[in-house]
């Protein structure tokens, strides 16, 4: 129970070193902002009576975790590089913490960091939309009838999108977690993570659409965007491709990635 209460210390430690920072809230601003500006300008522009609060609130939080994920990225890419940039990892380790726990506060309070941020995501989208366009809005739009939720209730699909989504989410994060603790360079870090996060879908529907080797389903972008299994569908049409196909294939990834990160930080010379 000691060590428990020790290493919350240590996360709470990193989360502090997060949110003192002024641009946490700037993001934190914009993630707030956006919704509101988004709906209000929609409200005051739009002869339309037909607007759908939940159609806003789908089409805002796909924007907004690509903002969230670029922000993670960003936080991510400093979490470890930045340490080494201005000496203080050598004030981290001569504590009385393995390297494998202070990597893991690292990346525990990320994971936190992420969470924070998608749900003030979904708390502001429902909120400006019910208050604008109405809280009853019809969810027959926003749930596709080919959806096993079709029927349903919109705040189940909702909360199954935002899973997804964050799924995703983490993946990138954690791919930037490895680059940073790796090549201890933010820089590269950021760089190929966004580029990823924006190309690589792109890049797997080229490839699913010119050719048909099945190794295309084993790519991580081949498989990130499970949402596409909540509406009835799956991410590359042309595959045969299961939820649980996709889970397991991210699953591999995401412990590749970790893997990586824990042993290159573990055997890092810190005065390199």
């Amino acid at each position: 129970m000691r060590r428990l209460v020790d290493f919350w210390k240590l996360v709470q430690n990193e989360n502090m070193k997060i949110y003192l920072r002024l641009r946490t809230w700037i993001m934190l601003g914009i993630v707030v902002l956006v919704p509101i500006l988004v709906t209000v300008i929609y409200v005051l522009v739009s002869t339309s009576d037909s607007a759908n609060g939940w159609d806003m609130m789908k089409l805002q939080s796909s924007i907004l975790f690509s903002l969230i994920t670029i922000f993670t990225v960003v936080v991510a890419s400093e979490s470890v590089a930045g340490e080494f940039s201005t000496g203080t990892i050598k004030l981290l380790l001569i504590r009385p913490w393995s390297r494998a726990t202070i990597l893991l506060s690292k990346y525990i309070s990320l994971l936190l960091f992420s969470i924070l941020f998608s749900a003030v995501c979904f708390l502001f989208t429902w909120g400006i939309n019910a208050a604008l366009l109405g809280a009853g809005s019809d969810a027959s739009s926003v749930i596709p009838a080919t959806s096993g939720y079709a029927g349903h209730s919109p705040w189940a699909y909702m909360s199954m999108y935002y899973l997804y989504q964050w799924i995703q989410l983490v993946l990138v994060v954690t791919f930037s977690f490895m680059i940073s603790s790796a090549f201890r360079s933010g820089g590269l870090s950021i760089g190929l993570s966004i580029f990823l996060l924006f190309a690589g879908n792109t890049v797997t529907g080229i490839l699913s659409a010119t050719t048909h080797k099945p190794w295309i389903k084993y790519i991580l972008f081949s498989n990130t965007d499970l949402a596409s299994y909540l509406d009835g569908g799956s991410p590359l049409p042309n595959f045969h491709m299961t939820l649980g196909f996709s889970l397991a294939v991210l699953a591999v990834y995401f412990i590749i990635f970790n893997a990586i990160s824990w042993s290159v930080f573990m055997k890092r010379d810190v005065a390199a």
